[in-house]
């Protein structure tokens, strides 16, 4: 008999499992504002497994969006689980740590602004660099006045820390 004609269950049709979304082999360091960020984040994708899962058969659409959220959930209750607040009281204030911003300026007399922040916080736009990235590397440990090297693909730049400042509490 041909497999032309044969109904196959739905159910194991192959690529129907989604892939997990990878967890990064860092330690999860967050400030108050990140721990703060993912607990919404929980919520937010708990409260939409609810509303998908309320009211009998979801349609085939809504199964899709249900499978998608249902990861996304296992994923940042992950990243929950595994954060760790890093209070930055704790910290040296003398040297560049997580949590720190810290203002440079390089040899052309550009100056910036960086905090070091969670991996899940980072928008380097707005100056928030993931501690794990090289340039949070080479500030980490930094004192006021000492020169760092920035290596980048576009080329490596000198910068010297002007200052550094934590947060309150």
């Amino acid at each position: 008999m041909s497999r032309a004609f044969v109904k196959e269950d739905d159910s194991e049709l192959p690529g129907d499992d989604l892939p997990e979304r990878p967890q990064s082999p860092h330690p999860n360091y967050v400030t108050a504002h990140g721990l703060k960020a993912l607990q919404r984040r929980v919520e937010k994708l708990q409260e939409e497994r609810r509303a998908l899962t309320e009211g009998g058969e979801p349609e085939m659409l809504d199964k899709e969006h249900l499978k998608l959220v249902e990861r996304d959930l296992r994923y940042w209750q992950e990243r929950l689980d595994k954060a760790i607040h890093i209070d930055p009281a704790s910290q040296p204030h003398d040297k560049v740590g997580f949590s720190a911003t810290v203002e440079t300026v390089d040899d052309d007399d550009v100056k910036r602004s960086f905090t070091l922040v969670g991996e899940d916080e980072a928008e380097p736009k707005a100056g928030k660099i993931s501690w794990v990235s090289p340039l949070a590397r080479a500030l980490s440990g930094a004192r006021v006045g000492d020169s760092v090297t920035w290596k980048r693909p576009a080329g490596d730049i000198s910068l010297e820390v002007l200052s550094i400042k934590y947060p309150k509490g």
